[in-house]
Parts: structure tokens; C-alpha cells; sequence
């Protein structure tokens, strides 16, 4: 399987470190790819019609966009370790990975907002908006924290990759001060030898 990638794309970390959880890392072959929110990366768009990262190119030659069926893919692959059966526990997992998505997207949009556009054509109130999105999930994450355990699904495994994404590239939103108990656990989860492999590089 191929798979297009960016090392600093946290949705592609979250495919890569399933795949490293479900002994599948060694089947991707990593493609690069250019992908920009206005400058579309032809290659990828060969493939899918969102040409967006990632994007999963399977043996058979048919593609897969989005991180969330390619994790799913890759677990129907690996034995179904990451989806729980279905079930309250499933349900828990898809919410928190949803969750987790969303504080990913509200941070790429603050990060196009930056990056993309002109600094006279961007918008305070939009980063505002984004970013109290952000602290609501993840005040939610808290009062959830202690539940979280040592689980390795598809959930934790969302939310320590955006937790990771914030980070990355928002290390002036002090996510830690206010969230001490979602900070002891992705202190642990963090150590994951799938999380040390897949860590992005700084800068």
C-alpha cells in the first residue's frame, strides 16, 4: 500500500500510528506529497478528488481519503484492535476521535488563517472562534481524563495526536495549565513506541 504523507500533518500521523499499533507500518510506502489549502498537489488529486493527506492507495489500486476510514481500513487489516465491537465502548471511541478531529481542524483553519492569507484579509473574531473551540474539547477531554486509563483505540489515539499537533505548532495555547489530568496521561501515552516513531519534527 502507498500512502501520501507529510510529516507535519497530524492526520497522517494519527493513519501512521495506527499503523505502527496494528504491525502494519512496514506495508506503507510513503509518497510525498505538497498539499496546500489553495495550491492543489496534482498527485494526490490523481488519486482522489479531495486531494488531501492522507491519502491511501490500496493494492488493488483504489484509493482511500480521510483519516478516519483509512484507520479503519488499516484495523480491518490488523484484527480490529483500535474499533472496539459494537457497543457503549464503541460509541465512546468514534466520540472521542471525533472530538479529537475536531480540535485538529479548528487548529489547521487558525493555522491557514496564518499562513494562506494575506495579513490584511485575516480575521481576529475567526481565530477567536477556532481557538475557544479548542478549549472547550479539551476541557472536556479533562473531566474525562482518568477514564481514559491505558486504552489504545481509536480515540486516544486521535486526541494524542492533536494533543501533539497543539504542541507542534500552538505551544502559546498553555493547554497543560488548565488540563493537568489530560497532561499526566498524554505524558504516558506519549511514550508509546507508535507515537516516538511518528513524532514530527520541530520547527
Amino acid at each position: 500500500m502507498k500512502l501520501f504523507h507529510s510529516h507535519s500533518s497530524p492526520f497522517v500521523r494519527k493513519v501512521m500510528v495506527a499503523a505502527h499499533e496494528l504491525g502494519l507500518a512496514e506495508r506503507l510506502e510513503l509518497l510525498p506529497s505538497a498539499v496546500h489549502p489553495v495550491k492543489r498537489d496534482r498527485s494526490v488529486l490523481a488519486q482522489h478528488p479531495l486531494a488531501q493527506v492522507p491519502t491511501l492507495i490500496l493494492d488493488s489500486g483504489e484509493s482511500l481519503a480521510d483519516s478516519r476510514v483509512i484507520c479503519e481500513y488499516l484495523d480491518s487489516l490488523g484484527g480490529n484492535r483500535l474499533f472496539p465491537a459494537p457497543g457503549a465502548a464503541r460509541w465512546r471511541a468514534l466520540n472521542a476521535q471525533s472530538t479529537a478531529d475536531g480540535v485538529l481542524d479548528a487548529a489547521l483553519l487558525i493555522r491557514y488563517e496564518l499562513t494562506a492569507r494575506p495579513e490584511a484579509e485575516r480575521s481576529a473574531a475567526w481565530i477567536e472562534g477556532q481557538t475557544a473551540k479548542i478549549e472547550s474539547a479539551l476541557a472536556w477531554f479533562e473531566e474525562q481524563a482518568e477514564a481514559l486509563g491505558d486504552a489504545v483505540d481509536i480515540g486516544t489515539v486521535a486526541l494524542a495526536c492533536a494533543l501533539g499537533y497543539l504542541d507542534l505548532r500552538f505551544s502559546d495555547i498553555a493547554w497543560r495549565d488548565d488540563a493537568p489530568k489530560l497532561a499526566a496521561w498524554f505524558a504516558r501515552f506519549e511514550e508509546r513506541p507508535s507515537m516516538l516513531a511518528t513524532r514530527p519534527p520541530a520547527g
